[in-house]
């Protein structure tokens, strides 16, 4: 019944919308309403900074001090190759593609470093560091199997991280360009969908990482992770948000598992799938999880929502004045980011939507302290100026 709620809104949002772009009416009492709080103290406000139309982007990083988007996805043309596009989040013309060596294949995720550097990891089984001043890869890594996620390191800058398709975790020196540092194997042979480097209360670095069984905890100390304490048989993760750069807070979410031949599920986890519209999506939940020691976390409060039935989704968590916060996520039903507050889930606000499912969500800040949140689909890139 919620779900058929939930379809029956969105449908009716859509159809005002819709009526009104008819009628030559901009639609700004709508709009506002997307923007506008139920009943609660302002923690941080939106505002819709800039919007570019992209052609068959997926994958998006921002550098916030420089004010520049990095997006991926395929060109056309007959080679179809995969391209970089770099974009000035400021300028609407500052568009600028990058062509890339032809075995990356297909971006996975973005991670920006400091320094003007930015780390891709890829299906063609390459982990690559790309500079922002030449607009080229300086140094790019063989993994033993495709790229899906990749981080920085915030206690050395020297260290990136990567998952891959079959469940491992390397870390890399960049000062060592051989071999990987450490390698590690996963829980399981899913692919590792999002990793987060951080700082624990006592100033040591935890990873977390997440696959389809769920959230993990890295200790550099072990050669395997720890499942997050009472998250097993919840279903399918698909995201991980992490605050940062304390991670006291973890907001895991979900999708209902199905069951399928193993073949089937093999096959479904290791295929990236297509962006294509998938009309409501299907009715998930988001986990809060606290901290509660230096290596344990406590489930919390419990959300439903519209997750994608198919695609490893990305969220984000948005620190807030007085050590709050708030959690975003690209909702299937509204084709658009809906924000919730932390840690009761009360819904904060929905910005405004897209014409097809939000891909991917970044938040990131600068180091003079302006904040931005950008979203991405396949037809547009919006970036939210945060106050």
């Amino acid at each position: 019944m919620l779900q058929q709620n939930i379809i029956y809104e969105s449908n009716k949002k859509r159809q005002r919308v819709t009526e009104q772009s008819s009628d030559g009416i901009l639609g700004a009492e709508l709009i506002a309403s997307h923007t506008k709080d139920i009943d609660h103290n302002n923690l941080s406000s939106f505002a819709l900074q800039n919007e570019f139309l992209v052609d068959g982007a997926r994958v998006m990083g921002i550098d916030a001090s420089s004010q520049i988007i990095l997006t991926s996805g395929r060109a056309h043309g007959v080679s179809a190759e995969h391209i970089l596009t770099k974009v000035s989040m400021f300028h609407g013309h500052g568009m600028e593609k990058i062509h890339l060596p032809p075995d990356t294949k297909a971006i996975r995720d973005i991670c920006v470093l400091p320094g003007g550097h930015v780390v891709f990891a890829s299906l063609g089984r390459k982990l690559s560091i790309f500079s922002m001043a030449t607009n080229n890869v300086v140094l790019q890594y063989d993994l033993p199997a495709p790229g899906w996620s990749c981080s920085g390191d915030y206690t050395t800058s020297s260290h990136i991280y990567a998952g891959l398709q079959n469940g491992m975790l390397l870390v890399f020196d960049i000062r060592q360009t051989s071999a990987p540092l450490h390698s590690s194997m996963g829980l399981s042979t899913h692919p590792v969908h999002t990793i987060h480097c951080a700082v624990d209360g006592s100033g040591s670095r935890k990873v977390f990482s997440a696959s389809s069984i769920g959230p993990c905890v890295w200790d550099a100390s072990e050669n395997r992770p720890s499942l997050v304490s009472g998250m097993e048989n919840q279903g399918v993760c698909i995201s991980l948000a992490c605050s940062s750069p304390s991670s006291d807070v973890l907001v895991a979410s979900y999708r209902p598992r199905v069951e399928l031949p193993d073949a089937i599920a093999t096959s479904q986890a290791s295929t990236p799938q297509s962006p294509a519209p998938t009309g409501s999506g299907k009715l998930g939940c988001h986990t809060l999880l606290r901290r509660t020691t230096a290596t344990s976390f406590a489930r919390d409060h419990i959300c439903s929502g519209s997750v994608s039935e198919l695609r490893m989704s990305k969220s984000a968590i948005i620190p807030c004045r007085d050590n709050q916060h708030l959690f975003a996520y690209g909702d299937e039903s509204l084709y658009g980011v809906r924000t919730w507050r932390l840690p009761s889930f009360q819904r904060y606000t929905d910005l405004k939507p897209h014409r097809q499912p939000v891909l991917d969500l970044r938040y990131a800040e600068s180091s003079t302290g302006e904040r931005y949140l950008g979203c991405l689909s396949a037809e547009k890139l919006q970036v939210f100026t945060i106050r």
